[in-house]
């Protein structure tokens, strides 16, 4: 047994835990030390650990990203967090082109321990340029690890994790998952990168989630289950590396095969995940798969445009009931407006 913590607090925790742990670990980005803390998830740590090893850093995220590279190729462990993903594009240059092809380029002589964490998510009106998610851009560049966690437990397991790995990894946290609450284990711990989890159970169907869309899945179950329809539903966890074969095993029982990503559709990790399973169990499938993803246009700004922008818990079951010609359901009416989690969230963004 463990400690109920939000989301936010199990990061938080990692952080401690990792800088207690190793005094090379250093934390820095825009907000750290601000009043708001990055969602609460850097709160009490410069106070606990001085400027020198918790610091604001100067809007220049290529450049900075060039001063973790080097720190780590003294034995530093740098963790850069940006309030949304979208500020951390400026940065790419030195991400794909440096950080992440160090360790192939030189033979293994050297590794770049970088965990770079990336708010995404939508709600609030945030548009086109605040909103984006990209994990399937990451998860394309050879040398770097994309973590994508849902519950409180995998986000301080898999960031403790990533803090420790040899190399870069790209740590997205979805913003409406901050106040989500679970157990959290005490202490140091680690859970591993690339290990899907299995958060359902049943031999109908396999949904493949990732992040917020896993706990849309969740409300899913509750709908599918009533029905007399039990899917496994695979929380992937990791988009690279990616649990193939936990995919695999499912989908060699149940035939059938529902992605979620909260990505656009083209070119997704859906898409991957649906290549991979058509071209090496397509004689176990049972019917053609099917993805549910973004529209393939950016986020609009406008609160009506965003209404049926993004897969909700009716979208899957629907899609679900497809599978077994059943007549679709209508959409349960939210007492909350669609851009925010729930009725209880007061923010921030």
């Amino acid at each position: 047994m463990g400690n109920l913590m939000t989301f936010a607090e199990a990061v938080n925790d990692a952080l401690k835990v990792a800088m207690h742990h190793d005094q090379k670990v250093l934390l820095y980005g825009l907000g750290v030390d601000d009043p708001k803390r990055i969602f609460g998830t850097t709160n009490e740590l410069v106070e606990t650990f001085g400027n020198d090893r918790v610091f604001d850093m100067p809007t220049s995220e290529n450049a900075m990203t060039g001063v973790a590279i080097g720190a780590a190729l003294q034995g530093y462990k740098s963790v850069m967090v940006h309030q949304r993903l979208d500020f951390f594009l400026l940065a790419m240059d030195q991400l794909v082109n440096n950080a992440a092809k160090w360790h192939y380029m030189f033979n293994g002589q050297d590794c770049v321990p970088i965990t770079i964490r990336l708010i995404l998510g939508r709600g609030w009106g945030q548009g086109p340029t605040h909103s984006q998610t990209l994990q399937s851009w990451f998860a394309h560049i050879p040398g770097l690890k994309v973590v994508m966690p849902t519950t409180p437990s995998d986000a301080k397991g898999l960031l403790l994790a990533s803090i420790f790995d040899p190399n870069p990894v790209v740590f997205l946290e979805h913003r409406w998952l901050h106040n989500t609450k679970g157990e959290v284990e005490e202490g140091f711990y680690t859970k591993e990168l690339g290990k899907s989890k299995l958060l359902s159970e049943g031999d109908s169907a396999t949904i493949v989630s990732m992040s917020y869309l896993s706990i849309e899945a969740l409300h899913a179950m509750d709908v599918l289950e009533k029905e007399g329809i039990h899917c496994d539903l695979i929380d992937l966890r990791s988009i690279s590396p990616l649990d193939r074969d936990s995919i695999a095993k499912s989908i060699k029982k149940t035939g059938r095969l529902l992605v979620l990503d909260n990505a656009q559709s083209n070119c997704s990790v859906a898409s991957e995940i649906i290549s991979y399973v058509s071209t090496h169990f397509f004689n176990d499938l049972k019917c053609a798969p099917v993805k549910l993803a973004a529209p393939d246009y950016p986020l609009p700004t406008s609160f009506g445009l965003t209404e049926s922008f993004y897969t909700r818990s009716f979208d899957i079951v629907n899609t679900v009931f497809g599978f077994f010609n059943l007549p679709p359901q209508s959409a349960t009416p939210h007492s909350f407006p669609h851009d925010v989690p729930g009725d209880w969230f007061t923010g921030p963004f």
